[in-house]
């Protein structure tokens, strides 16, 4: 007889939840999970591999528990007067939060974020033992500084999540949203930044925001700009207490020599790993405006990707494109469908195949 999942002595608040993930299928156009889709420069594939190979004499022994080199040289990229004691890091930006929601939420507590936002925030809040709670944005997937008061002020949640820019709308937060949320909230704010390379240029960073703010998160991935999504490395920047904080919560040795030594290289070619942003951004924007043209409805993103509406039937339009060997997202947000914006030759593959299911124009 085959044991069922519900045969299991699962906890109750698990029950009946599916496990987070997009379709993985061997399509030539892969467009659906916000990759970056540039390959590594082979000039840095190979500093890289030549860490990871030094690594590798040493395999035998614990990494370095505090992996202090790391967190030397993500204070350095991220500017701002950061220090290593500011910095943490884990293996995606996924257990960052996790992190902080164990050390900030879990049983009898709350988090809270303005849906639709990331699905795995409500995900990781429960798995910890705490309750999700959702707010609103308006129509447009903006929310402005008075109603993310309101709203945060009403729930008084333990951790607030503001994803800036949002996934999966790609939506714009200024600065003084997140001002506004900090100053009626009564626990963790985590500003979720894993797009902000992909924002105008001119636009500041809620690191911004973090002096005087002991209170305040930023976390950040090297999943999307640093096309590093299998390396699987996300960080955050915060008071030195927080810091702290999630140290109690840890793994022991979480972060593998193998992943520091990796994670090394690519921030020594910081740069040349940046340079593929610009280009993601014209095809981003090309994306925007050829589905406009074709009658969709592009979103304003300021992300690797363009959620666009106007779809009549979301599902039947993703099936379309799977059959022409293109694969995108379809989020669950009505009449919408979210495509990753990749290399030119990728864009185009995939604007010319929704042309052939039929503009809206």
């Amino acid at each position: 007889m085959t044991t069922r999942l519900d045969d299991l002595p699962l906890r109750d608040d698990l029950r009946g939840l599916v496990p987070y993930g997009a379709p993985q299928a061997a399509l030539p156009v892969a467009l659906n999970v916000n990759e970056n889709t540039h390959p590594i420069p082979s000039e840095v594939a190979d500093d890289i591999l030549d860490g990871v190979a030094r690594a590798l004499r040493d395999v035998n022994r614990y990494p370095d528990r505090e992996f202090t080199a790391l967190r030397e040289a993500f204070a350095d990229y991220l500017g701002h007067g950061l220090s290593a004691a500011q910095i943490w890091a884990a293996n995606g930006s996924n257990e960052v939060l996790q992190h902080v929601l164990q050390a900030f939420a879990g049983p009898g507590r709350t988090a809270f974020g303005f849906a639709p936002t990331y699905s795995m925030y409500p995900l990781l809040t429960r798995a910890t033992g705490a309750t999700w709670l959702a707010g609103t944005r308006e129509s447009d997937f903006t929310v402005s500084a008075e109603s993310a008061a309101a709203q945060v002020a009403e729930t008084g949640p333990d951790v607030v999540f503001l994803c800036a820019p949002n996934n999966p709308t790609g939506t714009p937060m200024t600065l003084d949203v997140i001002e506004a949320v900090y100053d009626v909230a009564p626990g963790i704010v985590i500003v979720d930044e894993a797009y902000q390379e992909f924002a105008p240029r001119d636009e500041r960073s809620a690191l911004s925001l973090l002096p005087g703010r002991e209170r305040l998160i930023v976390s950040r991935t090297m999943s999307k700009a640093f096309a590093f999504a299998g390396a699987r490395v996300g960080y955050l920047a915060a008071d030195p207490a927080v810091v702290d904080a999630l140290r109690l919560v840890r793994l022991p040795y979480h972060l593998s020599a193998l992943t520091q030594a990796a994670a090394l290289g690519a921030l020594a070619h910081a740069p040349t790993m940046l340079a593929m942003v610009d280009e993601i951004v014209s095809q981003r924007d090309r994306i925007s405006a050829t589905v406009s043209a074709l009658g969709y409805e592009p979103h304003e993103s300021w992300t690797n990707f363009v959620l666009f509406g106007g779809v009549p039937d979301p599902a039947a339009t993703w099936q379309a494109l799977y059959d022409r060997g293109v694969l995108i997202r379809d989020v669950g947000i009505p009449h919408a469908l979210r495509v990753t914006a990749g290399t030119a030759e990728e864009t185009t593959a995939f604007l010319d195949a929704l042309a052939s299911v039929g503009s809206r124009a």
